[in-house]
């Protein structure tokens, strides 16, 4: 993948995943945003397109990573490690210089629909920059930035 490229959820389970279903015409259970049961993937039929392609991905890095750890606290930790992971595929590095570029100062729902993510996969990728991403926000936009829950 180029770095100006986008990730493509559906592309990726199409290419590397083709025995996978993914259902998306079922409304789940209260707050759940997918479902994974064998070879069905179930997205709620309630998601936004952007909350949809999060979704995706985030069920793509769980199958890649395997069985999730036995254990609840196991299970917490993993889904933390996946939810950085997704928003790192999701939001190139290069994406987000992009989109503060075109709006220096953003609100969450602004920023997340030019990325074409949902607000937490947004929120999870501005909390957990590295140094060096930090540093290359301030170089590359003269530290004209900022968020509303970043600390830089």
């Amino acid at each position: 993948m180029t770095t100006n490229s986008r990730w493509h959820p559906w592309r990726t389970l199409r290419d590397h995943h083709p025995e996978y279903v993914v259902i998306c015409s079922h409304r789940l259970h209260r707050s759940r945003m997918a479902y994974q049961n064998g070879k069905w993937i179930w997205l709620c039929s309630t998601l936004s397109q952007a909350e949809r392609r999060c979704t995706l991905t985030h069920e793509i890095i769980h199958l890649e990573r395997g069985p999730c750890p036995p254990g609840s606290a196991a299970a917490r930790r993993e889904e933390v490690v996946v939810n950085e992971l997704t928003a790192r595929r999701l939001i190139t590095a290069d994406a987000l210089i992009n989109a503060f570029r075109w709006q220096p100062h953003p609100n969450p729902a602004d920023m997340a629909e030019e990325l074409w993510v949902d607000i937490p996969t947004l929120d999870t990728r501005i909390r957990t920059l590295s140094p060096f991403e930090v540093a290359d926000l301030e170089h590359k936009l003269d530290g004209d930035w900022s968020y509303p829950w970043s600390s830089h």
